[in-house]
């Protein structure tokens, strides 16, 4: 358990104490990112670890929607497991992918909006709620609920083999970087920044197999 202690320094680098938790929890967690770019179904349980690190972190530092956001992850992970293995016909290639309906995508995207509020207004009241779990206020309460409610979304997308998970998480990720710059887990914030170049890099290859996937079936139905 010691080394779950955020006070638990694993190195100290530029002047940056590097904590044990905020190190493996950052490996796994861009190891996880870039099996998933590559829709390697090996992600999910990488990912299962990375989350149960930063759930710990993130209490820690009192960013609770955070905190609280990777109990679903765990969840969707579980689901993303079963649900690519359902679709992964040759288990010799990655699992395919695709897009959402417009209609889909409007409507998502209008319920993110709105329980970014939601929760963003309950986050600026929790610690007077439920003090003995909450015991300070919440930082930045706004822009970690909303970056929480898209990673909900993105993580439910990515799950459902959805290409426009990405854009989610690319919005994500240039809001990460503020955040955790200014709550002094540099590190973090550095794992942000290579996440956004990962989120991008995904979304090409998505894209990139799922028109091609089409044009392949565009080609059948016409021979």
């Amino acid at each position: 358990m010691q080394y779950l202690d955020v006070n638990t320094i694993a190195f100290t680098g530029i002047g940056y104490p590097m904590s044990w938790i905020e190190l493996v929890g950052t490996v796994f967690y861009l190891w996880s990112v870039v099996l998933i770019a590559r829709r390697k179904m090996l992600t999910w349980p990488v990912g299962i670890v990375a989350v149960v690190l930063f759930a710990a972190l993130f209490w820690q530092i009192h960013l609770y929607s955070d905190a609280i956001e990777q109990g679903y992850y765990l969840v969707a992970s579980v689901y993303g497991w079963w649900n690519w293995s359902r679709a992964r016909a040759d288990r010799s290639q990655p699992v395919p992918v695709a897009y959402s309906s417009l209609k889909s995508i409007a409507v998502t995207a209008a319920a993110t909006a709105v329980l970014s509020v939601a929760v963003g207004a309950a986050m600026t009241r929790v610690h007077i709620w439920l003090p003995s779990a909450f015991p300070a206020p919440a930082d930045y309460p706004w822009i970690d609920a909303a970056t929480t409610v898209m990673s909900l979304v993105a993580m439910w997308l990515m799950a459902r083999r959805q290409v426009e998970s990405w854009i989610y998480w690319i919005l994500i990720d240039v809001a990460g970087v503020w955040l955790y710059y200014v709550k002094d887990v540099k590190f973090v914030a550095l794992l942000y920044v290579v996440l956004l170049a990962l989120a991008v890099w995904g979304y090409v290859g998505w894209h990139r197999e799922r028109r091609g996937a089409a044009a392949v079936r565009t080609a059948g139905r016409a021979a």
